[in-house]
């Protein structure tokens, strides 16, 4: 949960709430976060990584949520926040899981060792689930790790943000013929994921190549394999954000 105390005192120290939203975001620096919480004793209230990671809804600190503002990052040490709905709801996949035959001949033991989201995402696409899902047999893993991102802008609201060199990471990028499929991996029931983990790494990958960049969200339940396919209506909108298509298996 971000820290309720420090972001009151970093609101406090600058005069964030008179801020005019309609005229544009409130820009922030890490060092100006520093020098605000410097006194909290805990990691949690003062280290910079900690009080900016604010990947869900419920993960905003109450200052933020009550006046309707996000945080996001737009160069490297550097944020904004902005007045807006900056979070996409994962919604509940109905119905009885379909039962998906895995297009292995034998059984992958290492794959039941442990519990993370990466070794689960390996698993579905071992399975060719990813394959499947995305209808192309073509895919191969080629993407995994962090990247920078390239200069580019895009539109809030009225707002029009200008961001480079920003951290991101895909928990998997897959290249096809024609496509490249970028997953965002969970290992939870999540309500609802920040739009960002989406579409930075969504334009980046637009940059760099001319095929289709599709997005995935993947989400291991128990024994059931959820997977839902986003795209964006308008690629300089951060909030055109449509869910495309979502299926639910088990891999057998």
């Amino acid at each position: 949960m971000a820290n309720n105390s420090s972001w009151e005192k970093i609101f406090g120290d600058y005069n964030i709430l008179n801020h005019d939203f309609s005229k544009g975001p409130f820009y922030l620096s890490a060092e100006m976060i520093k020098k605000s919480v410097q006194k909290f004793t805990k990691t949690n209230e003062k280290e910079v990584r900690c009080l900016c990671k604010m990947d869900s809804r419920k993960n905003l600190p109450n200052i933020m949520r009550e006046n309707g503002l996000f945080l996001l990052p737009v160069k490297n040490k550097y944020y904004v926040l902005v007045k807006n709905d900056g979070y996409v709801d994962i919604p509940e996949i109905e119905g009885v899981a379909e039962v998906y035959n895995t297009k292995l001949d034998f059984d992958l033991d290492t794959s039941k060792i442990g519990n993370s989201e990466m070794q689960h995402l390996d698993f579905a696409y071992a399975s060719s689930l990813i394959r499947t899902f995305m209808e192309d047999p073509s895919l191969v893993l080629t993407i995994r790790g962090r990247k920078y991102t390239p200069k580019f802008s895009y539109k809030i609201g009225k707002n029009i943000i200008e961001t480079e060199g920003v951290q991101t990471e895909v928990d998997a990028g897959y290249e096809g013929k024609d496509k490249v499929v970028l997953i965002e991996a969970k290992n939870s029931q999540t309500r609802n994921t920040i739009i960002r983990q989406l579409y930075y790494p969504f334009r980046q990958w637009s940059e760099h190549t001319k095929k289709d960049v599709f997005l995935l969200f993947f989400e291991k339940r128990k024994n059931e394999y959820l997977i839902w396919q986003y795209t964006f209506t308008d690629n300089n909108d951060y909030n055109s954000i449509l869910l495309v298509k979502s299926r639910k298996y088990k891999i057998v």
